[in-house]
């Protein structure tokens, strides 16, 4: 009897012992491997905390390129923004115009004296360029219906406060004839630069 129950014990001692070496083993290993995740972990968050994480910088916005001219009649402000000459023999002018009046502005002088141009309505249709060096001026393209290629104001005008864009486009001085004067209505003469289109 009592040889069983040594036996038994022994037997029970012996599982016991294993049970306890078999989870010690895998203990640590599992904290082996925990401690280097653990290592990972927290070496990986200093340096995205440094680095500023999910932090957006912001790029600085391109500075606007300066206007070729700019000339004032009363409250009506003009800007040549570009005049480039293409290889199609033409120059096409943009700009803006602001109206810093307290009322709507019309542009009826810009239309020119022209009857044909009554049918562009409120537009770059009397602009010119005037190269004063061969002492020649440049008007307005037309389609074959007598339509400018140039803005038509949309609702006849600019509103107080507000700016719109414009273009123009002629036909092109000859090759070295880059200095011109842009003209329209009754603003003043806005000397300008032609620059080669590619």
């Amino acid at each position: 009897m009592k040889f069983r129950r040594t036996m038994k014990s022994r037997r029970a001692v012996t599982a016991v012992a294993i049970a306890t070496g078999v989870l010690l083993t895998v203990a640590g290993c599992g904290g082996g491997d925990g401690d280097k995740t653990d290592e990972k972990a927290s070496s990986s968050t200093p340096s995205q905390t440094q680095s500023g994480g999910d932090e957006k910088t912001e790029s600085p916005a391109p500075a606007a390129e300066p206007a070729l001219a700019e000339v004032k009649n009363g409250d009506i402000t003009l800007t040549v923004t570009s005049a480039v000459r293409d290889q199609g023999g033409f120059v096409t002018v943009n700009g803006t115009v602001t109206n810093n009046g307290g009322k709507f502005w019309v542009p009826a002088d810009w239309l020119g004296d022209e009857r044909e141009l009554i049918k562009n309505g409120s537009s770059l249709a009397g602009a010119s360029l005037v190269d004063s060096k061969a002492r020649k001026k440049y008007l307005v393209l037309r389609d074959t219906s007598g339509r400018c290629l140039c803005t038509k104001f949309e609702g006849g005008g600019v509103d107080t406060g507000q700016t719109a864009d414009w273009y123009a486009q002629f036909p092109a001085p000859p090759e070295g004839s880059n200095q011109v004067n842009f003209q329209v209505g009754t603003m003043p003469p806005a000397s300008i630069e032609i620059s080669e289109g590619e």
